[in-house]
């Protein structure tokens, strides 16, 4: 009983998070205009969130190997709190970035918590429907923050959107009732500069690919083979290499970040795809966007329930078929109207949905009990990163145009570049499909032996 109540404080934590990533994002045009700013300037309210973000995951990862995890996640909301409070009554715009910023270090430990909770407190045949329980958090707050984005906006000042994740505080008394007092598996000392070198590979990566500057990448690569050099050197490494040496996890992880990649054209393409074809609004995109987000949540329960009866591998395989079909139809008849959008996005959020599911309890299915923090800290970092990656190359497709299409069965006079984006997109599912499939289809019920286990 206190699993499932704890669940649900996880599931509203995650839905508050959520909604933070994203709802200041349809106010950026009204801070430019507030604090008389260029658009590269203001951008910095959310990459700044999201690099900070994805960093944090796998440093709160690592940490809780030497920290309770309920010390450290009450540390987390309450970083995340006081950076609602500085945004809330932020009077420039210093102010609203290092709001920002503490509200990302805050949350980045949210995930720690949502992949080792299912991980510690759920036996291996009912983790698939506890992690669903955790996704159906992240689509609720998916769906929530445009509207409630576009709601406070509309009605008041948009530093009062501040105001909303200052809610998160009502879990924190369930979390410090229903969270384990656990003794550190690590008490030892700390790899610093690996977590250093770590952290600079991934700020000049992310860096590098969202500003255009060529030159950031090629240094975060020379950086990550510093961090390698230091993991295979130091007595206590940041990262075992032993973890990459699973090939279980190692396999899973590299689909995890292409198929995140992939799935990451849904939210980034279709607002775009909204306003410059259909001509709508910022406000009607976010209610178009709404029944996908909202499917996601209602199906969520569903997809874990199968990932436990049939297995990760029979759930993967399905929500493959159904974003290759998304992206089929998207490429086809994305111009014909809004409508038809919406409703061709609830199949590929679903499908992304079930998809993260599987993936998400197959690679924790992989590690054994004292990887568990690293590795799914690991994993959630990859999906930043690949987030970022994929924003910047969907950003140079999108700029390079096109007027032919290569869907011999698109009939519009525009939309040609989103039409070859989904194709290209298509083809890449499936080619992943066929090769999970052949890989992992004769896996009994998706469950894994972890390594060292």
């Amino acid at each position: 009983m206190e699993t499932r109540k704890l669940m649900r404080v996880l599931m509203f934590t995650l839905c508050l998070s959520a909604m933070s990533g994203l709802m200041f994002n349809f106010v950026l045009p009204d801070m430019r205009e507030e604090f008389s700013l260029s658009t590269a300037q203001v951008s910095w309210v959310t990459s700044s969130y999201s690099l900070l973000y994805g960093i944090g995951t796998v440093l709160y990862g690592k940490l809780t190997e030497r920290y309770q995890l309920k010390n450290l996640l009450s540390f987390g909301l309450l970083l995340f709190a006081a950076g609602s409070l500085v945004g809330l009554v932020s009077q420039a715009f210093w102010m609203v970035l290092a709001a920002r910023c503490l509200q990302a270090i805050g949350a980045a430990a949210i995930p720690a918590a949502a992949t080792l909770i299912p991980i510690r407190y759920f036996p291996p045949e009912r983790r698939g429907a506890a992690m669903a329980t955790a996704f159906i958090g992240l689509s609720i707050g998916s769906a929530l923050g445009p509207v409630v984005s576009s709601l406070v906006a509309g009605f008041a000042h948009w530093r009062w959107l501040f105001s909303i994740p200052l809610l998160i505080l009502i879990t924190l008394p369930f979390y410090r009732k229903y969270l384990k007092d656990e003794d550190p598996q690590f008490p030892g000392s700390f790899d610093l500069l690996g977590g250093g070198l770590l952290a600079v590979a991934i700020t000049c990566l992310l860096l590098g690919i969202t500003n255009g500057i060529w030159w950031l990448p090629l240094a975060g690569l020379l950086v990550a083979a510093l961090f390698i050099v230091r993991i295979h050197r130091a007595s206590v490494p940041f990262v075992s290499p032993v973890l990459f040496r699973n090939q279980e996890y190692s396999v899973r992880l590299v689909i995890m970040f292409l198929f995140s990649g992939a799935a990451f054209a849904l939210h980034f393409l279709s607002p775009l795809l909204l306003a410059e074809i259909h001509a709508l609004p910022p406000g009607w995109i976010g209610f178009v966007m709404v029944p996908a987000a909202a499917a996601s949540a209602l199906l969520g329960k569903t997809g874990g329930k199968l990932a436990d009866a049939k297995g990760n591998t029979d759930l993967f395989l399905t929500a493959m078929i159904m974003l290759v079909a998304c992206f089929v139809l998207l490429s086809t008849f994305s111009a014909i109207s809004a409508v038809a959008v919406a409703l061709f996005l609830i199949l590929g959020n679903v499908g992304q949905t079930f998809g993260m599911i599987a993936l998400s309890n197959s690679v924790s299915l992989s590690l054994a009990k004292e990887q568990a923090g690293i590795g799914m800290g690991l994993m959630q970092m990859l999906n930043f990163i690949s987030a970022g990656i994929a924003s910047g190359v969907y950003g140079t497709m999108l700029d390079i145009r096109s007027e032919v299409s290569w869907n011999p069965l698109y009939a519009y006079a525009e939309g040609q570049v989103y039409s070859n984006i989904y194709l290209v997109l298509a083809g890449l599912l499936l080619a992943m499909l066929m090769f999970y499939s052949l890989r992992f289809g004769k896996t009994e019920h998706g469950h894994i032996r972890a390594a060292g286990s």
